[in-house]
């Protein structure tokens, strides 16, 4: 079934959304009849660990064709949704699940459902309710032939993308948090990325009285929206980098960029190894100064971690002398960059002769190369996988909130592998049942699984503490 055409396409916009809530109206007060948008606050005492700025959906899932099933409709999701899942997973109730949170948008055909099943997780969620417009929906489907696990998504009504505005009108705590997940093209990441750390600046110095040494950088975790993972959109991604933490595109996401498929060029659909591993080199070669992390998702095949080696990011100790700033371009190199004056500006110190390189002020990342698998592979996955819809979402959830709790970017991507397969061993939501340490996803506890996995490939790691 070839899907719908998308109302009002906006090529700068995200390709997956998120949000839900009560039944539309649930919150609004007596004699208040004519107020159309209401929303929750959140304490602006509450600590935040992760927060997505991607939109809820309600998802019309159309499987692929091998399966043999009727399309699930009225399904609760969107990357929001499931990023928030991911987090959630490894925050068990009251103090970490409150750590966690989005924006979700229900319009006036919400259904009370999916907002209960959300409240379930006792997370921080603002449920923002708009009596004058309709619950963001899209169509979810397989039809590329060439790779059979690559869906698509269109939209079957109109959407409203999340900014950074909302987060600081609606509860600005959200802007505190200590991980970011976006999911939006190269050149709307820039915009979103400036305009946070601007206002969490702002919140900082405004609302909690910290000095400027006391300002805390965010984990900035950036998932590229398919639609705009092209050629044409290499350079704009390349100029991305220097803003965001961890890059994450999936397999054809990252081909993309590079004009390939992804997949091997066999029918099968077998995600192409030795190519995402190639496409992560040119990608990272282009940014030869400072140390990128990207994490290409690729379905049953797991996940590569490509960090080049480099200048590591600035973290908030050291030996307090400021750097100079680098004169010119901070993104990719360009024909008109001056590469003695940038060089001279990276290594240079304040009141360092000119000409000397404080070799022992520039700490090095040696980089990282690995393969992790994913949590459900072979013959016992393909019975516990029934839909990926998701899945890189959740993926992406786990692994932030794992950065945001001091873990290294291969124990991360641990929590991630796990976050994905408790996603995709339904279609929708896992089941939540239990509480405290009796809480459990789809009948196994959360850091059982963690563990099992951790032990199998050979990681440190210990729950979602």
């Amino acid at each position: 079934m070839a899907p719908p055409p998308p109302p009002d396409p906006d090529p700068t916009d995200d390709v997956a959304v998120v949000g839900d809530g009560d039944e539309a109206g649930d919150d609004t007060q007596e004699g208040d009849e004519d107020v159309l948008e209401t929303w929750n606050e959140i304490s602006p005492d509450q600590e935040m660990d992760f927060v997505t700025l991607g939109m809820f959906i309600i998802d019309e899932t159309h499987h692929p064709p091998s399966l043999s099933l009727p399309p699930s409709l009225n399904i609760p999701g969107g990357a929001g949704t499931y990023s928030l899942l991911g987090a959630r997973l490894f925050s068990p109730p009251p103090s970490l699940s409150a750590t966690t949170s989005m924006i979700l948008d229900c319009g006036s055909d919400f259904p009370p459902s999916a907002g209960a099943q959300i409240k379930t997780w006792q997370t921080s969620t603002i449920f923002r309710h708009d009596k004058a417009r309709l619950t963001t929906r899209g169509w979810n489907g397989y039809d590329n032939p060439l790779d059979h696990s690559h869906r698509s998504f269109r939209y079957l009504t109109p959407k409203r993308r999340l900014t950074t505005g909302d987060l600081a009108s609606l509860s600005p705590v959200l802007l505190t948090t200590k991980a970011l997940h976006l999911i939006c093209s190269p050149l709307r990441c820039q915009e979103l990325v400036r305009g946070f750390l601007a206002a969490r600046k702002k919140y900082y110095r405004e609302v909690l009285g910290k000095e400027e040494d006391e300002y805390v950088r965010p984990v900035v975790v950036w998932e590229p929206v398919p639609d705009l993972c092209t050629p044409g959109e290499l350079l704009n991604c390349t100029n991305t980098l220097p803003l965001v933490d961890v890059c994450s595109p999936n397999h054809a996401e990252l081909a993309g960029f590079l004009g390939g498929s992804g997949v091997v060029d066999d029918g099968t659909g077998e995600v192409d190894a030795q190519a995402v591993e190639k496409g992560c080199e040119q990608l990272l070669a282009s940014m030869p100064l400072q140390s990128y992390t990207l994490v290409v998702r690729a379905g049953e095949k797991g996940a590569y971690i490509a960090r080049n080696g480099g200048r590591k990011r600035a973290g908030g100790g050291g030996s307090g002398k400021k750097r100079k700033k680098t004169v010119g371009h901070r993104g990719g190199l360009t024909a008109e960059t001056d590469m003695e004056e940038l060089f001279r500006g990276l290594v240079m110190m304040e009141g360092e002769d000119e000409g000397v390189v404080a070799r022992e002020e520039i700490e090095v990342d040696e980089g990282v190369e690995r393969w992790l698998p994913a949590y459900w592979t072979g013959e016992e996955g393909k019975g516990k996988v029934k839909d990926a819809t998701g899945g890189g979402n959740t993926f992406l959830g786990g692994l932030g909130v794992a950065l945001a709790r001091g873990k290294g970017i291969e124990e991360a991507v641990g929590w991630g592998a796990v976050a994905a397969s408790f996603a995709i061993e339904q279609v929708g939501m896992p089941e939540l049942k239990g509480q405290g340490e009796e809480e459990t996803w789809n009948g196994e506890r959360v850091e059982e699984r963690l563990k099992k996995y951790m032990e199998r490939v050979g990681l440190p790691g210990e729950g979602g503490k």
